[in-house]
């Protein structure tokens, strides 16, 4: 007679190892099925705001019925759905200004964005009967797919603070694909990461092909902002250097999207025996190529490219495998002459960036209070 297998219980717990795997798996399904249903919920409660929106443009709500229209709508919806959140005043004025500013845009342009597409890929011309009238909705738009994905808040604060079409989406993608939560966002709004992303200086057009230098170039911004750090007023690069390394994270996060840290002081040994140490190396993980980063506390001068084109061609030599694209690299520095930066890059032959970092710098307060302290005794 078949023997039956005898289970192990350890707190309460089967602790089989094929049992634990699929309990393993079971667990990780049910988390992904519980982002898709919030994710699908998100997008149905969208949608429906969308279409309000939508209506109270189409219908020109405010010109048929005054200005009081939206304030009456959201009392008539709270009567009727006294249990249901959303109704308040202000957020039917989001939901009105939120598919206004989208709108209003793509008419001022005169043309369909293609983010802003239904899903069929068409620009969405229907029709919305009224009692007996007939209201023309040509020009309106259905809700891009996208824009499920990312949290009403996130929406308001978008509109809100946003002047253009370009600087939504560009958020609106940031949202949806790094799962930003409205501080982060909003804080990202603050320091304007849509006018800094890829504003940095480079020779990318000269050194790297099509659309490799476009690409190269995404990665890039101008400035970067320190604010996770406090310097010292006497600072210098090595003590920035150590500063960013120990608060990787929030570096990496700075930097943005991808990137993965490699190593500092990394030694870079040459064929004859001589080695060099570049401050900072990371793999950008999307694009498959290094990205190697000089820190200078002091403005820029054009010595330091001649140092960083060495120190990406070693990389090229030495780090870069089969697959991986070119190596790049970005010095940052505390400030810069946009001229002597483009001219110093001009005959460059590898890929270079140059961008500018902004820090709180603090003052020691054991020197301050000394300081003053001698004033008051004089």
């Amino acid at each position: 007679m078949e023997s039956k297998p005898t289970f192990v219980y350890r707190d309460g717990m089967l602790s089989d190892a094929r049992y634990v795997e699929w309990l393993s798996d079971v667990k990780t399904r049910f988390r992904q099925s519980q982002i898709k249903a919030s994710i699908r919920v998100n997008t149905s409660m969208l949608e429906f705001y969308w279409s309000i929106g939508r209506d109270l443009v189409a219908m020109r709500a405010e010109e048929c019925w005054g200005v009081g229209v939206v304030k009456q709508f959201a009392l008539d919806m709270r009567q009727a759905f006294p249990d249901i959140t959303g109704f308040s005043d202000s957020n039917v004025k989001y939901i009105k200004q939120w598919y206004s500013f989208y709108y209003e845009r793509i008419i001022k342009s005169q043309q369909v964005v293609g983010q802003l597409e239904d899903k069929k890929g068409q620009q969405v011309v229907g029709q919305m009967k009224i009692g007996e009238k007939s209201h023309q909705l040509g020009d309106l738009l259905e809700m891009p797919e996208l824009f499920g994905k990312v949290p009403w808040g996130q929406h308001i604060s978008i509109v809100s603070k946003c002047q253009s079409l370009d600087e939504a989406l560009f958020y609106i993608h940031k949202v949806a694909d790094e799962g930003w939560s409205r501080s982060m966002l909003e804080n990202k709004i603050s320091i304007k990461l849509f006018q800094a992303q890829g504003s940095a200086v480079t020779n990318f057009e000269q050194t790297l092909p099509a659309p490799q230098n476009m690409l190269a170039k995404e990665i890039l911004k101008d400035p970067y902002h320190f604010d996770f750090l406090s310097m010292k007023a006497e600072y210098d690069e090595r003590d920035l250097e150590e500063a960013l390394v120990a608060n990787i994270t929030q570096f990496l996060l700075e930097l943005g999207k991808g990137f993965s840290f490699v190593g500092r002081q990394m030694e870079l040994q040459m064929p004859g025996g001589q080695t060099f140490f570049p401050d900072l190396v990371f793999y950008h993980i999307p694009q498959h190529r290094y990205v190697i980063i000089e820190l200078k506390a002091v403005k820029y001068i054009p010595e330091f490219a001649g140092k960083l084109n060495f120190y990406v061609t070693a990389a090229d030599e030495l780090l870069r495998g089969e697959g991986d694209n070119p190596s790049v690299g970005l010095i940052i520095c505390k400030s810069t002459d946009k001229t002597v930066v483009e001219w110093s890059l001009k005959d460059i032959n590898k890929p270079l960036g140059v961008a500018t970092y902004q820090l709180e710098e603090v003052v020691d307060r054991t020197v301050a209070e000394l300081e003053l302290r001698a004033k008051r005794e004089k």
